[in-house]
């Protein structure tokens, strides 16, 4: 009887220490996830001419878009694809898509405010860059 007992108690145990573990593990993925999916390591501003404005992607569409950053050779020994910036705009920020629009057959100067995230997933663009404003230049 009394191994019975050490037994179950052992089962117990060992039951209790499976369950705050799993339950520990899944809360960090589940910070550490937010964490990527949400932080931002990077504000900033680029200045440019857009020319480029797109929806990609079959089954998950995304906006993605390149400026040109009209440095004149500034950068030396590099190609002019060098002197481009690729964003990506979240899907659901039609103001943005709908300025970035227009501003890309103009052909105007403007200065593009974004966020650098720390991961790319793949429903929400092919960069880590994310454009928050779209300010024309005066």
């Amino acid at each position: 009887m009394e191994n019975e007992n050490f037994l179950q108690k052992t089962k117990r145990v060992t039951r209790k220490i499976l369950r705050w573990t799993l339950g520990i593990t899944v809360v960090l993925l589940i910070l550490v996830f937010s964490f990527l999916y949400w932080g931002v390591f990077e504000r900033g501003v680029m200045a440019g001419k857009v020319i480029r404005i797109t929806e990609k992607g079959v089954i998950f569409k995304t906006y993605e878009g390149k400026l040109n950053l009209e440095t004149f050779g500034a950068m030396k020994g590099t190609s002019p694809v060098a002197e481009a910036f690729d964003f990506s705009v979240e899907k659901g920020d039609k103001e943005i898509i709908k300025a970035l629009e227009e501003v890309s057959l103009s052909g105007e100067r403007v200065n593009l405010h974004f966020v650098k995230r720390y991961m790319i997933f793949f429903w929400r663009g092919d960069t880590r860059y994310f454009i928050t404003e779209v300010e024309r230049a005066k």
